[in-house]
């Protein structure tokens, strides 16, 4: 690859142009990406892998994967989803090979059959904290932490990716390669098996929440 010297200001490229300059030969537009995604995909890794170490290691692969196929990327497409399809991958194949099932109840009392999906409605019928409580507060967010942590690894990562990084379900689907009923019923599931959990590990918490 040449070291391309254009003196482009990076900062005012779209993530999809920074990808093209830097296999066109511009060494600087990688750094300019990871730095727009350092705390996003960080974040990401940690709740998918449930372990700070592993996520650095995990954070570290995704990008050497983006700088080994950003002759592939599609510019036509958007970046993000396609960065955190890598992320996505490497930390799935991570708990692969770390064999760390979960063994937390599975959602057999959850009716995962239906299409119809999860949302924010459910999660505040529910009485589970949401995103903007969960990046407030610092105990709201290790609570929520211990319990994602127990879900099981195909629960977890859909609900990471919907709950707290909101990707459409269609961008899910794509990005786990599953149909998208498959994401509806997998949220769904999830968000009522946290649901049990959360309110069986704290309760009376949607209480203290509410009165912040």
């Amino acid at each position: 690859m040449p070291d391309g010297s254009n003196h482009v200001d990076l900062t005012t490229l779209k993530d999809e142009q920074l990808v093209v300059a830097y296999r066109e030969g511009n060494v600087a537009a990688l750094p300019e990406l990871i730095s727009r995604y350092e705390k996003e995909l960080f974040h990401f890794l940690i709740r998918f892998a449930g372990n700070r170490a592993f996520a650095e290691d995990l954070f570290q692969e995704a990008f050497l994967q983006v700088h080994q196929s950003a002759g592939t990327f599609d510019a036509t497409k958007r970046f993000k989803p396609w960065l955190f399809t890598i992320a996505a991958n490497k930390a799935r194949d991570h708990l692969r090979r770390e064999k760390r099932r979960r063994t937390a109840p599975l959602s057999a009392t959850i009716d995962s059959s239906g299409d119809s999906g999860a949302s924010f409605i459910d999660l505040m019928e529910a009485d589970i904290p949401l995103p903007t409580q969960v990046a407030d507060d610092a105990e709201v967010k290790a609570m929520v932490r211990e319990i994602a942590d127990q879900l099981p690894d195909h629960l977890r990562e859909v609900l990471v990716m919907a709950y707290f990084h909101q990707f459409a379900y269609k961008e899910i689907a794509e990005m786990l390669s599953i149909p998208l009923g498959t994401v509806k019923s997998r949220l769904h599931a999830a968000v009522g098996t946290f649901a049990q959990l959360w309110k069986a590990r704290f309760p009376g918490s949607s209480d203290k929440i509410s009165d912040r």
